[in-house]
């Protein structure tokens, strides 16, 4: 019985100690979280000016990815919320979100090293009014789920580029791994697939 208390105990502290609170650098949202197990909490982002709680980083790392790392995440805008409408020729009065574009780099990685994921989408809104937004990355290695670190943050209308690092394990297993991006906001959800090879 002590030594279960013990045990619990350290992975309190363990996880404690591995959450970093995030801050904001100059526009761009950031953020430090070392992985969990999928599903824990692992930070909160600040909104830009430091106004305030925008989101939480929430699942982490697992299986095969056991033992790396999540990065910092960050935003920046890419086009307003005029430019974006006209682009895409928008009108509607519900909001949805549409991906543009998915990347990780590099894509051909060792373990131990880093490799960022990299989602461009549009939040398209006639509306001046915050669009609550979840931002997924599910990553999958043979088939299986290894890891889900999303955020759920609060957009005005316009188009974001938004990363987030890992850090791999350094006995991370070899082979494809498929990352699945996803944006999904009240009335819409959207998704595109990027892959990383561990060689």
């Amino acid at each position: 019985m002590r030594k279960l208390m013990v045990f619990f105990i350290m992975a309190i502290l363990f996880l404690t100690y591995s959450c970093e609170t995030l801050r904001n650098h100059e526009g761009a949202v950031t953020g430090a979280a070392i992985g969990a197990g999928i599903g824990a909490l692992v930070g909160a982002a600040a909104a830009p000016g430091g106004k305030g709680t925008e989101g939480a980083i929430i699942g982490g790392l697992a299986g095969a990815l056991i033992g790396g790392a999540i990065g910092h995440y960050a935003y920046d805008v890419k086009r307003s919320q005029a430019e974006t409408n006209k682009v895409y020729n928008f009108s509607g009065k519900e909001a949805v979100a549409r991906i543009e574009e998915v990347s990780i780099s590099p894509n051909l990685v060792k373990p131990g090293e880093r490799l960022t994921t990299k989602l461009t989408y549009a939040v398209l809104t006639t509306s001046n009014t915050p669009v609550r937004v979840r931002e997924i990355r599910e990553i999958y290695y043979m088939g299986d789920l290894w890891g889900n670190p999303e955020v759920t943050v609060e957009r005005n209308g316009g188009t974001y580029v938004s990363t987030l690092p890992i850090i791999l394990p350094k006995d991370a297993k070899k082979g494809t791994y498929r990352v699945r991006f996803t944006v999904q906001t009240e009335n819409s959800k959207d998704s595109r697939e990027a892959t990383f090879t561990v060689q």
